[in-house]
């Protein structure tokens, strides 16, 4: 049985998509290992196929990624592998080499455009490094994927490479079952935020909107380096009765809590290439949930949105528009929305024969 080794620098717990690839790849008959890390608040984890976390002296900054990268190298150079799999550029370097010293496979899965995340942008010192890495060793991939159309040309045009897409779709198999609040939501209309807590994901704004949104709840699901600063607000916007913080769930429990929301929103900035081109799976999440969403007027998630009439795109990023596109939506009844036909067509099951086709002609 073919082996592949899966490599991410999360701790495995909540990234759907590799979990989603991984189960499908097993499904295939390929012997999976996963290797992540394990944070202190890291979460048990129980699957099918084995998984591997590091414990790491470093948690963040270059320390980190120096010490991940040589800990992934070390771990690859010892264990048996057939197919590598990089998930994102922070873990390419290690696995390219180990590809060439051993002769084997390997497959790039790119998740975003890493190099034009804000955090990078904004620092050209860093952003360099990783552009040195990305140049060296993306012309000589043979397998290359990626989450959307836009990303996928991007990486075409610049290093002449083909790029395939397999967007992060949720399964239509996914059990959809809406479960309790664990606080009151008195009869409240909820607008309901999941992912990360990042600077660009326009939490700011939503956070300034419920001033304006008297019988409307915000509940924000995930963690993220601007957790304190947004509790931070909504406790000078006098807004804390209004705006609800449930830290980051494992997806079978959002699962139950996404059904529940009024309004789903995905309103990213357009601070930088890979935030202009986002296409997250919390989009999809929401739309498989019959959840109507508001996004940010960006390419991809626009597109989405209108070809399949399930809710809005943001006209003008003020707390004003915000609200009244808020109080729009909510006055839609859900039948009218295209949910049924959108799920048919936008789930993992259609989108994984993509997937296996790929491996079954791996270069």
């Amino acid at each position: 049985m073919p082996r592949i080794i899966v490599s991410v620098t999360n701790d495995l717990v909540t990234d759907q998509r590799v979990r989603k690839v991984c189960a499908t790849l097993e499904s295939e008959d390929f012997e999976i290992l996963l290797i992540g890390r394990k944070l202190p608040q890291s979460l048990p984890i129980q699957r099918s196929y084995k998984t591997y976390r590091m414990r790491l002296l470093f948690k963040k900054s270059f320390l980190f990624y120096a010490e991940y990268n040589v800990r992934l190298f070390l771990k690859l150079l010892f264990v048996r592998k057939d197919i590598l799999l990089a998930n994102d550029l922070d873990t390419l370097l290690p696995n390219f080499l180990i590809s060439r010293l051993f002769g084997k496979k390997i497959v790039y899965d790119s998740h975003e455009l890493f190099t034009e995340v804000p955090e990078l942008v904004h620092r050209p010192s860093v952003q360099n490094v990783w552009l040195r890495i990305e140049k060296f060793i993306f012309p000589k991939l043979k397998n290359v994927i990626t989450v959307c159309d836009s990303i996928a040309k991007y990486y075409n045009d610049k290093y002449k490479v083909s790029v395939l897409v397999i967007r992060n779709l949720p399964s239509q198999n996914n059990q959809i079952v809406k479960s309790k609040l664990p606080f009151d939501t008195n009869g409240k209309k909820i607008v309901l935020y999941q992912g990360a807590l990042n600077v660009g994901r326009g939490l700011e704004l939503l956070i300034d909107s419920m001033l304006l949104l008297n019988d409307w709840l915000l509940v924000i699901v995930g963690e993220g380096d601007i957790m304190d600063s947004l509790k931070e607000k909504v406790v000078i916007n006098k807004v804390s009765s209004k705006v609800k913080f449930m830290g980051r769930l494992l997806p079978e429990d959002l699962n139950k809590i996404t059904p529940i929301a009024t309004v789903g929103v995905s309103l990213e900035e357009d601070l930088s290439l890979s935030y202009h081109f986002a296409l997250p799976n919390k989009l999809f999440d929401y739309i498989q949930a019959k959840v109507p969403v508001l996004v940010s007027n960006l390419p991809e998630m626009s597109s989405v949105v209108k070809a399949y009439k399930v809710g809005e795109v943001l006209k003008e990023r003020t707390p004003e528009n915000l609200a009244k596109q808020l109080i729009e939506i909510a006055k839609v009844n859900n039948s009218e929305w295209n949910f049924d036909d959108t799920i048919a067509v936008l789930n993992w099951e259609n989108e994984s024969k993509k997937l296996k086709e790929i491996y079954q002609n791996l270069k």
